[in-house]
């Protein structure tokens, strides 16, 4: 018996560990819930006050906001501007590269929306089976 094929190429040449560390590091991003929740609020609303995200990310408490949208600063995600007014304004919009991960996000939306069927049917079937099987 032969080993199946790679899904990578064989004839790309070896990672750079520097882009393999970044992915891994992206995937642990994307997959945070709060961070892909702020990008499309932002994505869809954009520029906001962190009360007028907070109220639109559905649950979301002060502190892990903040932890957030300081994580999606330091990446590149989203810029605050601090407006010098009494008392201060305080307002975040996505940078080109969040709306660039916002798009790449979209691709998720499409599959989820394509295969939302299979799927549903799939975990009916496995949760009927388990249900049977006790």
């Amino acid at each position: 018996m032969t080993a199946p094929e790679p899904l990578c190429a064989p004839e790309y040449p070896p990672v750079d560990p520097r882009v393999e560390a970044l992915v891994n590091q992206v995937i642990g991003r994307v997959a945070d819930k709060w961070t892909m929740i702020v990008l499309d609020v932002l994505a869809e609303n954009g520029e906001l006050r962190f009360t007028r995200i907070a109220a639109l990310s559905g649950g979301v408490s002060q502190k892990m906001l903040t932890q957030t949208l300081r994580q999606m600063e330091r990446d590149g995600l989203v810029v605050r501007t601090v407006h010098p007014v009494i008392p201060p304004k305080v307002e975040y919009r996505l940078t080109d590269l969040g709306f660039s991960l916002a798009e790449a996000f979209c691709g998720v939306w499409t599959w989820a929306e394509t295969h939302l069927d299979r799927i549903e049917a799939a975990r009916q079937t496995f949760d009927a089976a388990r249900a049977a099987a006790r």
